[in-house]
């Protein structure tokens, strides 16, 4: 992993993309609070920044810490970058930063491919194998039943059986309070969906 504070080149690109305005913060949750017109200017300049940066300081910033990797993966999402689809599916599954991941899930959501969901139920696949880990999860299951809709495919069907992976992981030890449902999941993640597409909108680099 790369650090910004010893290194010249990831620290201009951070500089740059990830924390002019706070960005790196409002990418997300904090986005659909905001009012109208904020919005409308956070995706206008979130759409010029995918359309500006390249494929090699995107990968600059994918060897950075959370904030780079989370803020790289939503201008990825943005400009439809579809060739960095394998770079981030090893990213999650390595799950080497946190907030990071929730990113590639709404990456993975808005390339809406078979692919992308092979490789959601990848993550699933480990994960809830692992009930002491509370990662990723849901919004991975968000994404997944995202693009199930989408696809007209049912590939959650098996994690969420009654014996499934997912209840098995909700249930622990330890046993996970306070959460949401698998739909609930998948409307946060179609919501950062279309804000990512009111970014791209913005995006003269987007892939057609």
């Amino acid at each position: 992993m790369r650090y910004a504070h010893e290194d010249p080149e990831l620290l201009a690109l951070v500089r740059r993309y990830v924390t002019p305005d706070r960005r790196y913060l409002k990418l997300g949750g904090p986005v659909m609070r905001m009012t109208e017109p904020d919005r409308a200017k956070f995706t206008r300049e979130l759409g010029e920044a995918a359309s500006d940066i390249t494929p090699r300081e995107l990968t600059v910033l994918l060897e950075g810490g959370w904030r780079e990797r989370k803020t790289a993966a939503w201008l990825i999402t943005v400009a439809r970058r579809t060739e960095f689809r394998e770079r981030l599916g090893e990213l999650l599954l390595a799950s080497e930063v946190c907030y990071a991941g929730t990113a590639y899930c709404v990456t993975f959501a808005t390339f809406g491919t078979p692919a992308d969901a092979d490789l959601l139920a990848a993550y699933l696949d480990r994960y809830l194998r692992r009930p002491d880990l509370y990662y990723d999860q849901p919004a991975a299951m968000g994404a997944l039943l995202h693009l199930d809709a989408k696809l007209r495919a049912d590939q959650a069907a098996r994690f969420l059986a009654r014996d499934g992976l997912w209840h098995q992981w909700i249930d622990g030890p330890p046993r996970k309070e306070h959460h949401g449902t698998p739909d609930s999941y998948r409307e946060i993640i179609s919501q950062f969906c279309v804000l990512a597409d009111e970014g791209t909108e913005h995006c003269t680099a987007r892939k057609r």
